[in-house]
């Protein structure tokens, strides 16, 4: 049998808590608490996006293209030193985590490795 590492009851000290959801309860009197931060195993860590020089976005931010980038379906790519204003951070497809819109091309994903923020 497995050990417990969940914290015993604040109540009763029972024991025997086990998670339900985001609570904590105890079997033995029914008492039920929120889950500490960082206590449970598959607690989900905020996720930090860093430009290319290393400088943590956010949404709303303004970013420069730092090198020229090829865009499908378009003659001309996206030329470097391209101001990119209020940007919103996204779980994008293959490493793209920044949606946006660029003046000229409309609305589209970057990768934060091309970017600098400014």
């Amino acid at each position: 049998m497995t050990e417990n590492l969940l914290p015993p009851c604040p109540e009763c000290a029972g024991a025997y808590t086990y998670e339900m959801g985001a609570l904590l309860v105890c079997p033995e009197c029914g008492h039920e608490w929120p889950l500490a931060p960082g206590e449970s195993d598959g607690a989900v860590a905020e996720r930090v996006i860093k430009d290319s020089v290393g400088n943590v976005l956010a949404d709303g931010d303004t970013v420069t293209v730092v090198k020229g980038l090829k865009v499908k379906g378009s003659a001309s790519g996206i030329k470097a030193g391209t101001k990119v204003r209020n940007i919103r951070l996204v779980e994008g497809v293959d490493g793209h985590d920044i949606d946006c819109r660029i003046e000229g091309f409309g609305a589209m994903q970057l990768k934060s490795s091309v970017v600098r923020k400014v």
